[in-house]
């Protein structure tokens, strides 16, 4: 099988006695949640008299965690609601349309199970809350190989800062430079970037592939996840640790 565009071979000369430990951003890169963080935005801008929210405006917005998100548009659209009722707002909309129906690429859940089998660590860092990550692993039952979750919301910093990578690593007790990330958005390459950590970049807008933040990834699926196979990215792994 051909390399995907952008991949950088993997620098053989990195031995390791233990798999390397794995982190996964969870929304655009695990799962298909972005349809949900879009409905969920729109409502709540809604209820405060905002209208005409699209799909096309919420994009600017992927990779964000959920408070810096509702940041900028709590400030362009002038609403005068505290933050954080706006953010149990959004959380509230968002776990309804979520334990509703959130999708797994399916191929992301096998990569997860290659990975859990070959004992590599594993740890989910994401920009939504925490009651957002447990109610979509629970939801998806992926909560029984991803136990270890750092949500934006535990640090001072969200992407593309690198804080959410670094205490992930923290909490499984591993060396930054050890850890592989998962991310589908141009902040969270650069979150990995920052944190000294490998990324494999899986696009989830395709027009976002030539984001100067991906050209740090060691594996690029510059077609995104129509291109991503779980066999691909770990062969790339392995021959890396």
């Amino acid at each position: 099988m051909s390399t995907p565009a952008g991949a950088s071979p993997a620098p053989a000369c990195r031995l390791a006695s233990s798999p390397a430990p794995v982190l996964f951003d969870l929304d655009g890169t695990l799962v298909d949640s972005e349809p949900n963080y879009y409905e969920a935005g729109r409502r709540v801008l809604a209820e405060h008299g905002v209208t005409g929210f699209t799909w096309e405006h919420h994009t600017r917005f992927i990779g964000i965690g959920t408070r810096e998100t509702l940041e900028v548009l709590k400030r362009e659209h002038g609403i005068d609601t505290p933050l954080d009722e706006l953010l149990a707002c959004m959380n509230r909309h968002y776990l309804e349309l979520a334990q509703a129906h959130t999708e797994v690429f399916p191929e992301m859940r096998a990569f997860v199970e290659l990975l859990h089998a070959a004992g590599h660590p594993l740890a989910v860092a994401s920009g939504s809350s925490r009651p957002a990550i447990e109610a979509v692993l629970t939801g998806t039952g992926l909560e029984a190989r991803l136990t270890v979750l750092v949500s934006a919301e535990e640090v001072g910093r969200g992407k593309p800062e690198p804080d959410v990578f670094l205490e992930a690593a923290r909490r499984l007790g591993a060396a930054p430079d050890r850890c592989v990330v998962l991310e589908d958005a141009p902040p969270g390459a650069e979150a990995a970037r920052r944190a000294g950590m490998r990324c494999i970049a899986i696009p989830y807008a395709p027009e976002t592939a030539t984001d100067p933040a991906f050209r740090s990834a060691g594996l690029l699926f510059a077609g995104g996840r129509g291109e991503f196979t779980a066999q691909a990215a770990y062969r790339w792994l392995s021959a890396g640790v």
